[in-house]
């Protein structure tokens, strides 16, 4: 009777699988060996929303809100900052970090396979988004908040999301010439299209909505809002926008991402 074959050395399909589950699993204990990362990627849009919660702790609907109460509003945009944390800035900064360190070029060394190595991180950015968004709506069912309803469209919208998200943090990643550059480039990508979206605060000019449409921020936001509170099903348009920005990332990712450090 022959021996069971290793992981190194067994069947092509098991032995990638067995790399993909062990790169998810390293990905995971990096994240939460890491507290501060951990706090500012997964912890704030909880503390966000808890206040929120204490600030907005009515059902009352306001037309300030589009007719929603305020934490029926917050929840689905505070879980979208969450999705943009973990699958965007968090993976933009790591992978910007690990590269100018050498980890990349090292890792690119090793039998893992490219595809196993980014499939990993996606993996571990979608399993971290998935937790978060549970625990915000589980805060927000605790203030009284409704459960959403359209589960089938909140679940696609959150991948598809997750995945353009991730696209784009490689992107940027890619782009950017040394680690100490990645938060601030980052940041600055990002945090104009936060409010400008409306995340922290509704938008009621129709020009700021018609630009603000144009990038991903605020159709993730608008895809999730139907869902989650309007009791309405797939929002195929902003889901359209969300998926051409995951296309757009992929491909800059694809044509100008490095594994060795960039010369200086």
């Amino acid at each position: 009777m022959s021996a069971a074959a290793s992981p190194a050395t067994g069947p092509p399909r098991k032995r990638n699988l067995t790399l993909l589950v062990h790169q998810v699993r390293y990905e995971q204990l990096s994240f939460w060996r890491n507290p501060q990362s951990a706090f500012f990627t997964f912890i704030f849009p909880v503390v966000v929303i808890v206040i929120f919660g204490a600030v907005f702790n009515s059902s009352k609907r306001e037309p300030f809100y589009f007719g929603l109460s305020g934490l029926q509003y917050y929840i689905p945009t505070i879980a979208a900052l969450s999705v943009l944390g973990a699958c965007y800035s968090q993976l933009a900064i790591g992978l910007a970090f690990r590269r100018q360190t050498g980890i990349l070029k090292r890792i690119r060394a090793t039998p893992l396979p490219a595809w196993a190595y980014f499939a990993g991180l996606m993996a571990n950015c979608v399993l971290l988004s998935v937790i978060e968004v549970a625990l915000i709506i589980g805060i927000g069912a605790l203030y009284g908040v409704p459960l959403p309803s359209h589960w089938a469209a909140i679940i696609l919208t959150l991948v598809l999301g997750a995945a353009s998200f991730c696209a784009l943090g490689v992107a940027v990643a890619s782009l950017v010439r040394n680690a100490e550059a990645a938060p601030a480039v980052v940041q600055f990508i990002l945090f104009p299209l936060i409010f400008l979206s409306g995340t922290y605060f509704p938008i009621h000019s129709t020009v700021l909505n018609h630009i603000a449409d144009v990038f991903p921020v605020r159709p993730f936001n608008q895809a999730l809002l139907g869902p989650f509170a309007q009791h309405t099903g797939f929002d195929w348009n902003h889901l359209g926008v969300l998926l051409s920005w995951g296309v757009i990332g992929a491909l800059v990712a694809i044509r100008r991402f490095r594994w060795d450090p960039r010369p200086e």
